[in-house]
């Protein structure tokens, strides 16, 4: 009777399975999915070894200020008062240690995905010539913030196309020493930032734009990119570099001499997906990552992206939150030298110390690292690494 009873078992068991499942996938099917990927091809992910050899020394940074700020994103400094920009809005001075807003760009309510584009994000942030603050806002453009009395003056807005282009997500910047030009990435002409990973997954191009503060005139320099996000001046100014984070690789657009107009990758196939970008004391660049892609190990952003129908099923039965969780807490920053060579790196495994690394900024010995999401910034001693 055991036989016969596995047998009824079996055929239950798979018609009940086949009558779930063939539901399952008619809803699936039918379900609208509000990405349309397509496929990308992705080099394998360089080995961890050498120069790139996983260790823990993000783990001996410090955490300041712990849950007084919110994602503070990108982080400049005047002399030794810090700034940074917040996700509820706000444009902050960090000056004796005590935490004062100055600004915000945008209007309450803020905490929630839904009051996102009215209260703003303000992301890249830079220092002008004459200690004005630029502040790329996702939302609502680029400003110009006087860091004394916080009064902002917006200089490109997200209402005004661009040769025909809606800007979306702006979300870096970077500025010559005469202030005369801001380069800036838009991340998406049909994303906002709080849909930032249908952005990764679908892989939707955009550009590197010129802001002139003097004609006010704004041009699209690169077109194509995947992601385009953090964006940093050489120090002689004669190219700027952009971050291409879908494609986990460096572009370089020449904007002065003989290659003038000209663009070339600088860096390609790197350990992660890169976030911003910023210069290093000795002449070189940080760049920290947003996510890494473990090699030896299963790095799912390098599966997914040759394979657009899962990334379809994952999103009509997935939301961006829930997507988010499967993606592993490591934290990793490179220094990259002068030509884009990899000369050390800092780790922190697991996140345990530092979590969602989006920017390095240098200052007087130390790497401050923002956070796009984490309550914290937090402070790593060069000396002591």
């Amino acid at each position: 009777g055991s036989t016969y009873s596995s047998k009824v078992f079996r055929v239950t068991f798979l018609t009940l399975a086949v009558s779930l499942a063939v539901p399952l996938l008619g809803v699936t099917v039918l379900l609208d999915c509000p990405i349309d990927p397509q496929p990308i091809s992705l080099k394998e992910p360089p080995l961890l070894t050498g120069v790139l050899e996983p260790n823990t020394k993000l783990r001996k940074a410090e955490r300041l200020w712990e849950n007084q700020l919110v994602g503070p994103e990108s982080i400049v400094n005047i002399g030794d008062v810090l700034f940074t920009g917040t996700a509820d809005g706000k444009i902050v001075k960090i000056e004796d240690g005590e935490i004062q807003t100055i600004a915000r760009i945008g209007h309450g309510p803020c905490g929630g995905r839904e009051d996102e584009p009215t209260c703003g994000r303000p992301l890249g942030m830079r220092v002008g010539p004459n200690n004005t603050l630029f502040v790329a806002d996702a939302y609502y453009g680029l400003y110009e913030v006087d860091p004394d009395t916080g009064e902002t003056k917006m200089l490109v807005s997200t209402k005004t196309p661009i040769e025909g282009q809606k800007l979306s997500f702006v979300n870096d910047l970077t500025v010559t020493r005469d202030g005369r030009k801001i380069y800036f990435t838009d991340s998406s002409s049909k994303w906002q930032r709080r849909d930032y990973l249908f952005l990764v997954m679908e892989g939707t191009d955009d550009g590197l734009l010129e802001y002139d503060t003097v004609t006010k005139e704004v041009k699209v320099l690169m077109v194509g990119l995947r992601f385009p996000n953090g964006v940093q001046l050489s120090p002689a100014e004669d190219f700027v570099l952009v971050q291409e984070t879908t494609m986990a690789r460096i572009r370089r657009y020449y904007v002065s001499g003989l290659m003038k107009g000209g663009a070339d990758m600088f860096v390609e196939n790197m350990p992660g997906l890169p976030d911003n970008i910023r210069l290093s004391s000795s002449g070189g660049y940080w760049v920290a990552m947003a996510a890494v892609r473990p090699n030896p190990g299963f790095s799912l952003l390098d599966f997914l992206s040759e394979k657009p129908w899962i990334k379809r099923m994952i999103f009509k039965l997935l939301s961006q939150e829930t997507v988010t969780k499967f993606i592993p807490k490591y934290s990793l920053v490179v220094e990259l030298s002068e030509t884009g060579s990899y000369k050390r790196s800092f780790h922190d495994p697991n996140g345990v110390t530092v979590a969602y690394v989006s920017e390095a900024h240098e200052h007087n010995g130390h790497l401050y690292l923002g956070s796009f999401r984490s309550p914290y910034i937090c402070r790593l001693d060069l000396q002591h690494v």
